[in-house]
This record gives C-alpha cells, structure tokens and sequence, in this order.
C-alpha cells in the first residue's frame, strides 16, 4: 500500500518522471556513440568510393585515349604510303635520282662499314700481332741474309775446287 499510494503523491509522481528522463537519457548516451560511428564510417565510405570511382574514370578516359591513338595508328601503318607521296618539282628531279643512287650505294656498302667500325676495339691488339710478326720477318730476313751469303761463299769455294 505504501508503494501505490507513494506512485499517487504528486511529488512523487515528479520523482518518477525524473527517473524516467534519467534512464532515456542513459540509453541515448549509450547508442549516440555508435550513431556517431555508424554515420562517420558511412560518410568516409561514401567520401573514399567517390575518390576511387573518380580515380577509375580518369583511368578510363586515359585507356579509351590509347586505344583511339592506338586504332589511329593501324589505320596509318596500313594505309598505302604511295598514295601521299609529295609531287618533286621537275628542276629537283636530277637532284632526287642522284641521291637515290648515292643511298643505294652507300646502303651496299653499309656493311662493310659497320664491319670496320665493330673492329675499333680490336685495334690495339691487332697492333700487336703486327708488331711481332714483323719482328719475326726482321728475324728471318737476317737468317736469309746469313744463309745467302754462306751459299755465295761455298759457290766460290765450289768454283776454286773445279777450276783446280
């Protein structure tokens, strides 16, 4: 009985309004704290998906430019060259047909001046074999010299043995 008519006592009718205001305030402290993550969480994932789709975009622009630069460039390489050649005023004509055959023969002999300048860096060892293979014809032309004059000597001494 004390407890029903202490509910029916306006001043404890106030007490437990209070109480009740106390215990939504509580929840709302309790679930404002998740509201406020929810909210930043879903702000940040819509912030970063705008950046990664405008990331995205660009890449596309960019890819669809190659590939339009890309189809350009087919259709150059398989077009027919002849067909855009620049008309040759006829005093030039002489000009062309002597360079012509200048490219021609310098194409010929390409070759054999890349040959020579691959040899470059084998000079130096080139200069040495040449160097002892003339000292080695020094050499043998000593002993020839030697010998010549050794068979110049018996031919003499051949010469004084019949003549006697």
């Amino acid at each position: 009985t004390l407890d029903l008519t202490c509910r029916r006592m306006p001043c404890f009718a106030k007490f437990s309004e209070m109480e009740e205001m106390v215990n939504m305030e509580a929840e709302i402290n309790e679930v404002q704290p998740l509201l406020l993550s929810v909210m930043i969480g879903s702000t940040l994932q819509f912030y970063f998906t705008g950046k990664k789709c405008e990331i995205l975009q660009d890449m596309n622009r960019h890819l669809e430019a190659i590939l339009k630069e890309k189809r350009a460039l087919r259709k150059r390489l398989i077009k027919h060259r002849c067909q855009e050649s620049l008309p040759i005023e006829a005093t030039f004509h002489k000009c062309i047909v002597e360079l012509l055959t200048e490219a021609v023969t310098f194409i010929e002999k390409l070759e054999s001046h890349l040959q020579s300048v691959r040899s470059i860096p084998q000079i130096p060892h080139m200069m040495n074999n040449m160097d002892t293979t003339l000292s080695k014809t020094e050499a043998l032309m000593i002993e020839l010299e030697e010998l010549t004059e050794q068979i110049l000597k018996w031919e003499e001494l051949q010469k004084e043995a019949y003549s006697n």
